[in-house]
């Protein structure tokens, strides 16, 4: 049954599908289709093993090093610390599993968002049943208010308008007609069809039911989030890639050692001991905790920003995204048409405020005006817009929301402005009659009793207003000779802007006059101004988008709305800078030209375009691969169903939580509960902040580990005997990795973090600036260590307080390097010593612990210590401050060259 159903005659698809107009389907034939075709209801996709499920957790190399060094620590019969091994493993795990399963979660949204009941003929009698029973061929009743309830082809049309925003991305409600279009006509161009989860907002039609569930447009949706792959995010990835060198590494270090050990003929159990010791001391057991932790604490700051994450990575992820693609309705615009510009006959005005609140004013040359300064003129336009009009404004616990047509909506806040109540004014005029809009006609005419007798008022397209008035209304409020091509040219230049225009008149009536009709419709009527209205961009997403392009990121928007409304809210907000300097508005690439480009074209075309409008999600999910496919990290926003297969599929998608759809939200990685794309200029900052931090902590522990393996295998080469044991590498990775290196996590976002531009996806997580540090540090640690060791051995202390000393000597030089740590380029000085008072925490517990290592005799028998002498903590001292001014020195060369 897949026909282009907006290309055929309602006639030709009531013929396809073998179904009378009048009757509808008998029982007989809806029981053998519903056999056949099934019921209108999405189904999940196959669910996989749910143990299956568990144990792939465990495939990822940081968790393959974690059970080396479990395993390791276990032979060493440490259970403590093999249990706290594994049960990070298995936390890790739990988490990863519940994480998981995102498109079954969509689908089941997609289920809800129809769930309704639909009115049907059958047997050609009128009958209610829940939407799932509908069948193809099925004949529908639709009327206002209703959900529509599968995809259906319209038959039969009176005065119908359908808000389907949630799926196409257009914000004003689509009148819609039963007339054939052409097959190339885009699905939110196609105004003889209409589609399951979409709202009647007006009028009536007769209609036939074309697809149900997964064949749906909001099937279809389904099917591509379902096939959309959980992409690594940029994190996943480094750590990935990381955590594979350092396994070979270690892996082929070990090898090494056994091999020189076996040369030099040390008994095979003292070098396998000291093989382990390698291994163990080479592991960053606490990197993959840091990780968890660290973004985890990124998770709870930005729920305080009221950004909620859904996925512990895509924390990061903003951090390194290089595009931003944004829906246009409901993200950077607030989804709530408002009159923005009232042009009358010899006044102009603007308004204030945003969306359905009426809380703003009316401006004049950018003054606001007063209640004596209102002119006749601007008042009776405004009183048409409330008494011509069928919709209600509803305040619900200081939520404002339309009940009826978002642009009648609209008349009703504009008036509100200027201190007009829908009380007081149906009170002076009452409604006698009314001649509902009709699309054939595009005017809508409403009959009151007024003070000075019966006056219509009239509302609707600019020239079907126009042809029927002979005067306008000056500023004094008397008539006068009315300029049809003036007002003709302002309408014009208004929609030139992406303003949807609607012009207003009335007329008074003989006296007695009880009835509106089309033919009794006076002419020569008094021509009041134009409305101007939009969705207007929301204030504080035109900063963050400035602030995303400082932070060298690129905004694109990709909506479903008219090329030219995407256009203007584009050039509004400074999507494309370079368009803004030459006073133009952004070129806005439509679907039906997305249509004609290839797959070779589409990657360069998608970089060099700034605004892609009428795309429908098909076309959203394509842009966002073409431009991963140019190593672009994508950060797709949005709020409706047809933005989910794209969220999905980036690299993070960002949905709105307070007015997006549930679909969009189970299948983003991030919800902002605000729905303020301000939020994400906030989250890029945090998720910036997070990778240095996470970066900080890399670069400080992994002098550690080298340090200590770099320990181990001097003492097999020069053949001497181990200066530190395998338990000791153990207590300093573990305790230096909890009381130190975690501080980091509590790291405040440093100032530039959104001067820079994004990094570059291929950059590894050390740069080989940070590489060279981390080589010298090392050196520097074993060195100092080796060098303590044997100086004890000489002055004739005991091995366990040689061993002892090294032990120190490591830990110390790490709380030295702890503070260079802090900022990668800066001093710790210049960004505040005091700022992070975890860190000087964490020192104060490590120190004590040390000195509990050292001197209690219970630590010494556990972890065989032995005190040290008072002056070689002189010793201690000196390789801590040496380790400290070497990379002070290192960053301030490095300063100056840039």
């Amino acid at each position: 049954m897949n026909h282009p159903w907006h290309q055929l005659t309602a006639e030709e698809a009531l013929r396809l599908l073998k179904a009378d107009r009048q009757e509808g389907l008998s029982s007989g034939e809806v029981a053998a289709r519903q056999k056949e075709h099934g019921f209108n209801e999405m189904t999940a996709g196959k669910n996989r093993n749910p143990f299956l499920q568990f144990l792939s957790q465990f495939r990822q190399p940081l968790v393959y090093l974690l059970v080396v060094a479990g395993s390791v620590t276990a032979i060493l019969q440490h259970w403590v610390d093999a249990g706290v091994i594994f049960g990070v493993v298995l936390v890790n795990a739990v988490v990863g599993f519940l994480q998981e399963s995102k498109a079954e979660k969509s689908v089941e949204s997609l289920k809800k968002l129809v769930a309704t009941e639909a009115t049907v003929v059958r047997d050609g009698r009128k009958a209610r049943v829940p939407s799932r029973e509908l069948t193809l061929g099925d004949i529908v009743l639709l009327q206002s208010g209703d959900k529509v309830p599968a995809d259906v082809r319209l038959l039969e049309v009176k005065n119908l308008q359908v808000n389907e925003s949630a799926l196409t991305g257009e914000a004003a409600t689509v009148e819609k007609n039963s007339d054939p279009l052409a097959i190339e006509t885009v699905l939110a161009d196609r105004t003889c069809m209409a589609y399951g989860g979409s709202l009647v907002t007006y009028g009536q039609a007769r209609a036939i039911v074309v697809a149900i569930g997964d064949t749906t447009e909001n099937g279809r949706i389904a099917r591509m989030v379902q096939e959309a792959p959980d992409l690594d995010t940029v994190l996943t990835l480094k750590i990935k890639t990381f955590s594979h060198y350092l396994l070979y590494a270690i892996s082929a270090l070990a090898v090494v050692t056994f091999l020189v050990g076996m040369v030099r003929q040390i008994p095979p159990v003292e070098i396998f001991m000291t093989t382990v010791a390698l291994a163990v001391g080479m592991i960053p057991e606490g990197l993959p905790a840091a990780v968890t932790i660290i973004l985890a604490l990124g998770v709870n700051r930005l729920a305080r920003r009221r950004a909620i994450v859904r996925k512990l990575p895509a924390v990061e992820t903003l951090g390194s995204t290089t595009i931003i693609c944004s829906d246009k309705t409901g993200t950077l615009t607030q989804n709530q048409m408002t009159v923005q510009i009232l042009a009358l006959a010899q006044e102009r005005y603007e308004t204030t405020g945003g969306g359905y609140s009426p809380e703003g004013a009316i401006l004049r040359e950018g003054q606001v005006l007063s209640s004596t300064a209102t002119s006749p003129a601007l008042m009776e336009c405004l009183t048409a817009g409330m008494l011509c009009n069928d919709s209600a404004l509803t305040d619900t616990n200081g939520r404002w929301s339309i009940q009826g047509d978002p642009t009648e909506g609209a008349l009703i806040v504009a008036a509100r402005k200027a201190g007009l109540r829908e009380e007081a004014l149906n009170q002076r005029y009452p409604r006698r009659d009314v001649i509902p809009f009709e699309s054939d006609r595009q005017y809508m005419a409403t009959l009151h009793e007024g003070p000075e007798g019966p006056v219509v008022y009239m509302k609707g397209a600019v020239e079907k207003i126009v042809e029927r008035c002979g005067e306008w209304m000056v500023s004094s409020g008397e008539a006068r000779p009315i300029d049809q091509n003036r007002v003709r040219k302002n309408a014009e230049d208004l929609a030139k802007q992406g303003f949807r225009v609607l012009a207003f008149c009335r007329a008074a009536l003989p006296s007695g006059t009880a009835s509106l009709s089309h033919e009794t419709l006076p002419s020569g009527m008094l021509f009041l101004g134009l409305q101007a209205l939009m969705d207007p961009p929301r204030p504080e997403a035109v900063q963050a988008v400035k602030a995303c392009q400082t932070a060298g990121i690129r905004v694109k928007m990709i909506t479903g709305d008219h090329a030219l409304t995407a256009a203007a809210i584009a050039g509004q907000m400074g999507l494309d800078p370079e368009a803004a300097k030459d006073g133009r508005l952004p070129k806005a690439l439509t679907g039906q030209e997305l249509a004609g480009v290839s797959d070779e074209d589409l990657p360069e075309l998608a970089e060099s375009t700034v605004v892609f409008a009428r795309v429908d999600p098909a076309q959203k999910l394509r842009l966002v691969r073409a431009l991963q496919s140019r190593g672009q990290v994508v950060a797709m926003t949005g709020d409706g169903v047809n933005d989910a297969p794209a969220l999905k599929q980036a690299n993070i998608g960002v949905a709105m939580g307070l007015g997006g759809t549930d679909v969009a939200r189970e299948a983003a990685a991030m919800v902002l509960t605000d729905d303020n794309f301000a939020t994400i200029g906030a989250a890029v900052e945090e998720g910036r902040g997070i990778f240095d931090n996470l970066t900080k902590f890399i670069l400080w522990t992994l002098p550690t580990n080298l340090g200590e393996g770099l320990l181990v295998m001097l003492s097999i080469f020069l053949g001497l005997q181990l200066p530190i044991q395998p338990v000791q590498i153990l207590w300093i990775n573990m305790t230096t990795a909890v009381c130190l290196g975690l501080m980091l996590a509590f790291e405040p976002v440093e100032g530039d973090a959104m001067l820079r531009p994004p990094r570059d996806p291929d950059q590894p997580i050390l740069t080989r600036e940070l590489v060279k540090r981390l080589v010298v540090v090392s050196v520097l640690m074993s060195a100092c260590g080796f060098g303590a060791f044997l100086l004890a051995k000489k002055q004739g202390l005991s091995i366990e307080a040689a061993r002892t000393i090294v032990v120190n000597v490591v830990v110390f030089v790490e709380v030295a390097y702890l503070f260079n740590c802090r900022s990668l380029d800066n001093s710790p000085f210049k960004i505040g010593f005091f700022k992070n008072t975890w860190v000087l925490a964490g020192v104060l517990i490590m120190t004590g612990l040390q000195v509990l290592l050292t001197y209690v005799p219970v630590m010494n028998n556990l972890f065989h210590t032995a005190p040290m002498p008072l002056r070689t903590w002189g010793w201690v001292l000196a390789a801590s401050v040496l380790v400290y001014f070497v990379v002070e020195a290192e960053k301030g060369i490095r300063r100056r060259l840039r």
